[in-house]
């Protein structure tokens, strides 16, 4: 066994594999640029080498700089984690040159089932079935035309060396093409060094299927079961369960059979996932080989109980597997929801900054389900603009779908980020609409389900009895603390949302009561934990244990409990009267104003003060985490003026471009 093994990662994963390397007694080092200079994974790691700059190519990416930081460290093998270098086997064949281990698969296993385009040739070459679409590399946007129409729309442009979501398009039109192509060339080349493409029928209503297989050094291969990772935005996952609603017995031995296959054809000896394209009637089509750990190993970890890391570095040591197939069994199901910096109020976009606070829930037992937490930030780090935005990975597990759900539901509400954007409130929303909770999935689920963009979700009537008692309860609270000797007010109006509640309030015992006066019911509040100035309230309702989020406000509190915002307000009654008279706030009018929709880069402003513009045309470009957003005008006008140009730095809501 290795005595000493060198990072390339950063991150998470980073964090993730120094926690196996422990328990395994193996010391570690670990790579970072400038920007991770501060980062848990340099924290906690035994050793740390400084590789460069912050943007991937200058640190990240360049084997040198790996392959040296061996050197001083004396570290016997590499293990690449997921992105960068983990799916280059330039770098796998640089390390054995060096005599350095590399914790993956062979390199030439990794040319074949790495490279996109060479998979799908070597996929046919076994039998496996692949999705229609074009072989082969293009030159040009002209040829990706004729391709496209040849194949017919929808189409997905992918890039080659493409992964994580990076460097995919769907165009259905000739327009779609056009634009997408060269932007698909552009985030290849940047992100992978590597800009061929390839374009392949794109799949209406698909699910995304994936297998867990793991082979060795000794031609044993076996697969650990399906994952189910449909839920995605911008091609990238968001949401993945192990095993998958979908499948039944038969179809899982098909999928797994082949997956097998595939792997035993090209000598595959580490950890990898064979993804599928499916079909609601179960037929399923190879998508790629991931020639590495997945971002979502952890689902699988949970349902069989085998840590894949360990795995990998035994395997890259030289040991047989320890277990054979029918060793492998599935117990229970997991869920895993991926933390982003990003805003799902504005379509998505990804959030730079810091980390003001950072409390996810506590890991291990919670009900009948368990929790897991990945991440490789503290509170305080700073969420950088020039890697990819994931805060963490929180996973649960039940003994069942419906248990693994409800413990993700509970565990989100717990989980408090304050600083940059994120995703809670969405995935909170998932946890808890019927498709999802009845497995009816598909990769276009987002769209489906919110055709006009995530703008939160109305509270239902059991969302404001919560916030209706956590507010009385804080204002209890507040009182208290003005005042301890005056004895609290009983009658209060509490404004929740546009809802008037009069309440009647009484506390016997360690109890609130909380009588929804002309409902005739009663709301009972115990093990109430909240103090001013904490940004999570926990407590009991009726037996059942919640959390919900709170913000200060000018005037009440700002409320976010699941996926439901509202400002609420525990009034007097002869206050809750004048209130209502006061007249609603206008919104200021920005419909001349081009506003950044995020924090990033400007990569280029294409207009100039004077000119006329129609709707749609694009009047700017702005980058951030690898990715390239095109702002595009949304009414005719004439420009007034420019707020920035090439190379800002902009914050979000930063006026671009403004019309007369």
């Amino acid at each position: 066994m290795f005595g000493k093994i060198l990072i390339a990662n950063r991150g998470e994963i980073a964090v993730r594999i120094i926690k196996t390397c422990r328990r395994m007694g193996i010391a570690t080092a670990v790579v970072y640029s400038e920007a991770d200079a501060d980062s848990l994974a340099v924290e906690m790691a035994d050793e740390a080498v400084f590789i460069g700059p912050p943007p991937a190519v200058q640190s990240y990416l360049v084997m040198d700089k790996i392959v040296e930081a061996c050197r001083r460290t004396g570290a016997e093998a590499v293990h690449p984690g997921f992105g960068f270098l983990s799916e280059n086997p330039a770098f796998a064949r640089r390390l054995d040159d060096e005599g350095i281990v590399f914790i993956g698969p062979n390199p030439d296993a990794i040319a074949a089932m790495g490279d996109k385009i060479a998979s799908k040739r070597a996929a046919k070459a076994a039998g496996v079935s692949t999705v229609p679409g074009h072989v082969g590399e293009i030159d040009g946007v002209e040829e990706a035309l004729r391709i496209s129409r040849e194949i017919g729309y929808p189409v997905m442009i992918k890039a080659s060396a493409g992964g994580g979501g990076k460097g995919i398009r769907i165009a259905r039109t000739d327009q779609g093409v056009e634009e997408g192509f060269p932007a698909v060339r552009a985030e290849a080349a940047s992100s992978f060094g590597d800009d061929r493409i390839f374009i392949e029928k794109f799949i209406e209503s698909p699910r995304h299927v994936e297998v867990q297989v793991l082979g060795d050094k000794h031609g044993n291969i076996v697969h650990l079961f399906e994952r189910e990772c449909s839920i995605q935005r911008r091609n990238q996952k968001v949401v993945e369960e192990a095993p998958s609603p979908l499948l039944d017995e038969a179809t899982r031995q098909a999928m797994g059979a082949q997956a097998i296959a595939l792997a035993r054809a090209v000598g595959y000896d580490s950890a990898g996932t064979v993804e599928f394209v499916a079909g609601q009637d179960r037929s399923f089509y190879f998508l790629e080989m991931n020639t590495r750990l997945q971002v979502e190993h952890p689902v699988t970890e949970l349902i069989t109980g085998v840590d894949l890391v360990e795995q990998m570095i035994r395997v890259a040591a030289g040991e047989k597997l320890a277990f054979g197939q029918d060793d492998l069994k599935i117990n229970g199901w997991a869920i895993e929801s991926r933390i982003y910096a990003e805003d799902p109020y504005r379509g998505f976009l990804p959030s730079i900054g810091r980390l003001v606070r950072y409390d996810p829930p506590e890991e291990g037992t919670l009900g009948q389900g368990l929790v897991r937490n990945d991440a490789g930030v503290r509170e305080g780090d700073e969420i950088s603009m020039f890697y990819d935005p994931m805060i963490s990975k929180l996973a649960t597990w039940g003994p069942d779908r419906a248990t693994a759900v409800d413990t993700m539901a509970a565990a989100l509400e717990d989980f408090y980020i304050e600083g940059p954007g994120h995703n809670l409130p969405f995935l909170s929303a998932v946890m808890d609409e019927p498709h999802f909770r009845s497995g009816k999935l598909s990769t276009s689920y987002i769209a489906d389900i919110f055709p006009d963009g995530f703008h939160g979700v109305p509270p239902s009537d059991p969302d404001r009895d919560v916030m209706t008692a956590a507010a009385c309860a804080m204002q209890l609270v507040l009182a208290a603390r003005a005042d301890p000797s005056k004895r609290p007010r009983e009658d209060w109006v509490v404004l929740v949302g546009p809802v008037r509640r009069p309440v009647r309030l009484s506390w016997p015992g360690d109890t609130l009561q909380v009588e929804l006066v002309g409902e005739e019911r009663s709301l009972l509040l115990t093990d109430i934990a909240w103090r001013p100035g904490q940004p999570v309230f926990r407590g009991k309702l009726d037996g059942r244990s919640f959390a919900l989020q709170v913000r200060p406000a000018a005037e009440g509190f700002n409320i976010r409990y699941r996926a439901s915002s509202l400002h609420v307000l525990v009034l007097t009654p002869r206050s809750a009267e004048l209130h209502e008279k006061l007249p609603p706030k206008k919104a200021a009018d920005t419909s001349k104003l081009v506003l950044s929709p995020m924090p990033g880069l400007v990569v280029s402003i294409d207009v100039i003060p004077g000119q006329e513009v129609k709707t749609g045309e694009q009047v700017a470009i702005v980058e951030a985490m690898k990715m390239q957003n095109i702002i595009r005008a949304e009414r005719d006008g004439v420009v007034k003026a420019v707020g920035a140009k090439a190379g800002d730095s902009v914050s979000a809501d930063e006026v671009l471009v403004e019309f007369a």
